[in-house]
């Protein structure tokens, strides 16, 4: 079992930055990949990207491509998401999450391991 807890949400204004957090308990991260996820109200679940289990190779979704970037420190158990240059459509309840696969997959359902969430409002 892994235990995921995101923190690092919050109110910002438009072109702002927030780095969000995904610290990790029961196993160690480097069996994992690791996936960032978000939804909006009314919106299904989106992939936002993912990073392999050495943090060698990211893959992003197109919306947030050149603005969010990903990495991991898995001597610290540790995910994290940089997120520049905000934008309204952006806010939703981000999660992060872990699969037993050996890429980042972009659908949800590979990965086995879910945060609670944590709250991203962008204002414009």
């Amino acid at each position: 079992q892994v235990q995921l807890v995101e923190s690092g949400g919050g109110l910002v204004q438009a072109g702002g930055s927030l780095r969000l957090s995904c610290a990790a308990s029961g196993r160690t991260l480097d069996n994992y990949v690791m996936g960032w996820f978000r939804q909006a109200p009314g919106k299904e679940r989106e992939f936002v990207g993912g990073i392999n289990r050495s943090g060698a190779n990211t893959r992003y979704s197109d919306s947030v491509k050149g603005r969010f970037t990903i990495s991991r420190d898995n001597a610290k158990n540790m995910v994290y998401l940089q997120m520049n240059s905000l934008k309204p459509e952006d806010t939703a309840v981000y999660s992060c999450a872990a699969s037993n696969g050996l890429v980042v997959a972009t659908e949800w359902y590979p990965y086995v391991y879910w945060g609670q969430g944590t709250q991203v409002t962008v204002s414009s």
